[in-house]
């Protein structure tokens, strides 16, 4: 096993975490049966967040009577303190615990400090000298943000998408992290699916000496797959690279990473799936996108009332109207 330093929060951690969003896609006891068999297996990290329906819920009821054997993370997007202090307890209350390692603001439009009018950052320090969290952290999906979280001197981890999709300027966050004493977590390890061989990705991973990324688990043999890269850190073989050229070669430019943050769409498109349809038909077994569901779904398409909304909420500042329109042009040559 590889052990990690998140920055210099003191805390120390299997460098591969389980990203607990998918878990409320599945039962209470399955889900409590994968995250118990990734502490049984090595992993010790878990990120769950507010905004994940029951995962709180369940990762509470999986980790009871081994609290002091995992670190756990999770997430509030409140926009004010006082809804962080709501936030903050019901998280509490979910996950069974009367501390959270890793406090996250989730995805903010801006970067909190200190004495700003929303009140979140003071509502975060008043918790820790309360000793209800640990660390003060922050993710996000603008770069700018980032950086400015960074630059603040503020947060002692940054959660950012991160993969070997990525490019220059997502590597000279991790290098500002590292120069900053932060931590660094890589949400989207599989660039929302795209990446489609896991221990490839775990191979580069393993390259990234000061990353910890978290990998969603939602199947059993999803999680034995990085078990395996927790036992043993695969190596960088000339396979896997030879899959990482073709895979950047195949996806380099615009493309939708599928993260959501243009939704809700005033036309009811499912935006985050069909802005990036042609690649995962060409990604991903195409007849489970053929249904007659992802038929219907890919129509709506053509209600697009280009009023600019998902353009302006899309953190990679893609034109999403447009992707649609191509992904639509696409789909229609597989029916």
């Amino acid at each position: 096993m590889t052990k990690i330093a998140l920055g210099n929060t003191g805390i120390t951690v299997e460098k591969n975490g389980f990203g607990c969003l998918p878990i409320q896609r599945i039962s209470r006891t399955e889900a409590a049966y994968l995250l118990r068999k990734a502490v049984d297996g090595g992993i010790n990290y878990f990120d769950t967040a507010r905004a994940y329906s029951d995962s709180e819920e369940k990762v509470g009821y999986a980790f009871a009577g081994i609290r002091d054997k995992v670190v756990i993370a999770t997430k509030s997007h409140a926009r004010t303190g006082a809804e962080m202090r709501e936030h903050l307890e019901a998280s509490l209350r979910a996950l069974n615990t009367d501390y959270i390692d890793v406090y996250q603001f989730h995805n903010p439009s801006f970067c909190p400090r200190p004495g700003g009018e929303d009140g979140l950052y003071d509502a975060a320090l008043e918790a820790r000298a309360q000793g209800k969290i640990r660390c003060i952290a922050i993710t996000n999906h603008r770069l700018a943000v980032a950086q400015e979280a960074i630059d603040s001197g503020l947060y002692a981890l940054l959660q950012f998408p991160f993969s070997y999709l990525s490019g220059v300027q997502e590597e000279m966050l991790l290098d500002d992290c590292v120069k900053a004493g932060m931590g660094f977590v890589a949400m989207k390890g599989l660039a929302g699916g795209l990446i489609r061989n896991g221990l490839a990705a775990a191979a580069f991973m393993a390259g990234q000496p000061h990353v910890v990324p978290i990998w969603g688990v939602q199947h059993e043999w999803e999680l034995d797959q990085f078990l395996s890269a927790v036992r043993e850190p695969p190596a960088m073989t000339e396979e896997y690279r030879e899959i990482i050229r073709r895979d950047r070669k195949e996806l380099a430019g615009e493309f939708c990473r599928g993260c959501g943050y243009c939704m809700p769409c005033p036309a009811g498109i499912e935006i985050n799936n069909c802005a990036r349809m042609s690649l995962m038909l060409r990604r991903a077994p195409a007849q489970a996108w053929l249904t007659p569901e992802w038929q219907t779904k890919m129509e709506k398409i053509k209600d697009c009332r280009h009023c600019g909304s998902c353009k302006s909420k899309c953190p990679y500042g893609l034109d999403t109207p447009r992707l649609l329109e191509e992904n639509y042009r696409d789909y229609q040559t597989f029916l």
